[in-house]
Parts: structure tokens; C-alpha cells; sequence
């Protein structure tokens, strides 16, 4: 879904989230936003120290910026899944819908507890 993003107001106006879940929300985009941040400089920080590096070098240094990404997006999903589990059925039959309608893997909720 991408929280955390430049998404979170569209997300917000979809799904119709009421203000606790628009709380939650924003406090996983905020928590995102730090996590990735020092990831993010760690990457920069990565590829400055090879901006010279023979070719070796940079192979190795790409292995380590991959587990960067792949650790950002790994964030992504974890909050993006935060979210789902919070969504009451309606929200998530939306996002269910929205999923099939542009072709996007969903993330699966465990949606068996009885909503009050």
C-alpha cells in the first residue's frame, strides 16, 4: 500500500479510516520514515566509499546495498501489514478489490476474528 509515502492522505481518504486508525497510521509512517532513513544513509554512505572502488569491489558492495533495498521494503510490508490488520471488513474487502483490479499480489490478513 506504501505508508510512510507520499500515498498516506489517498490511503486515508479510500479506506475512510476513522481517527484511530488514521492515528496508528501516521505513527507507522513516522516510525517508516526513521527506519528507512538510516538505511537510506547507509546506502549513501556505501556507495560514496565505492564511488572509486575497482570492479571487485563495487560486486561486493552491491551484495550489501541489495540487502539495503530489500531491508526497506521489508519495513514497507511489515507496516503495510500493521495497517491491513486494523482494517474492519468492509476496508479490506476494498483493498482485496483493489488488488485484483490492477493485477497487485495482496497481502493476506488473517480476517477470521468477529469484529465488535
Amino acid at each position: 500500500m506504501g505508508i510512510g509515502g507520499q500515498n498516506d492522505e489517498n490511503i486515508m481518504e479510500i479506506f475512510q479510516l476513522d481517527d484511530t486508525q488514521k492515528e496508528k497510521m501516521m505513527n507507522w509512517s513516522a516510525e517508516l520514515k526513521i527506519r528507512n532513513g538510516i538505511l537510506k544513509d547507509q546506502a549513501k554512505y556505501l556507495l560514496k566509499k565505492h564511488e572509486q572502488s575497482p570492479p571487485e569491489d563495487l560486486m561486493v558492495m552491491s551484495y550489501k546495498y541489495r540487502i539495503l533495498l530489500d531491508s526497506m521494503r521489508q519495513n514497507l510490508k511489515i507496516l503495510d501489514t500493521k495497517l491491513l490488520s486494523i482494517f474492519n471488513n468492509r476496508q479490506y474487502n476494498l483493498y482485496m478489490e483493489l488488488c485484483s483490479g490492477i493485477s497487485m499480489q495482496p497481502i493476506h490478513i488473517n480476517r477470521s476474528f468477529d469484529e465488535k
